[in-house]
């Protein structure tokens, strides 16, 4: 039986004040709020830039799943473009205490080393920050990126929990508080 131990962080950032902006080529950088949500390009965005990192929660959503979830008053879907080419996406929950999720963020492999992902979560902290967030916070673990962690740190987040979880055949079997 093939068991895994995955290390997963809860970060938070509670004002804009603690952000750590990142300098880059920010004149070949754009993020766009899509304002007309179709549920594909949420579906796309998720499969292909998880495609590594075992993201694999919604891959078996129907269409109706996903439509729920764009459809949602409490859902937000920014893309970036590098050079007009879409190079990442990041996804916003929020609830009524106006507490801000980034649900999921990264980008295509292509655009690895230019701090891209650095200027993309700064993005995602500031937007949440503008509609009145009072936290954002976001999870990640160690199948996600290896850079990952190190990003929400630089920018400014901070850890606030932290859990050991088991996977047995890509399902969780324990998960241990530490």
């Amino acid at each position: 039986m093939s068991q895994k131990k995955i290390l997963r962080y809860f970060l938070e950032i509670l004002s804009i004040n603690q952000l750590k902006n990142i300098n880059s080529e920010k004149e070949k950088l754009y993020v766009k709020k899509e304002r007309i949500l179709n549920h594909n390009l949420s579906k796309f965005l998720y499969r292909e830039v998880g495609r590594d990192y075992s993201w694999t929660d919604r891959l078996s959503w129907t269409d109706q799943e996903w439509e729920n979830l764009v459809s949602s008053t409490n859902y937000q879907l920014f893309t970036l473009y590098y050079n007009f080419d879409l190079a990442g996406y990041y996804e916003i929950i929020f609830d009524e205490d106006k507490n801000f999720e980034i649900a999921y963020l990264g980008i295509f492999k292509q655009y690895f080393g230019k701090k891209i992902g650095s200027f993309l979560l700064s993005s995602a902290i500031q937007n949440s920050f503008n509609q009145g967030a009072k936290r954002v916070w976001v999870h990640t673990c160690t199948l996600d990126h290896p850079n990952a962690l190190k990003n929400y740190l630089a920018r400014g987040m901070k850890i606030f929990k932290h859990e050991e979880i088991n996977l047995i055949k890509g399902k969780i079997t324990n998960i241990l508080k530490i």
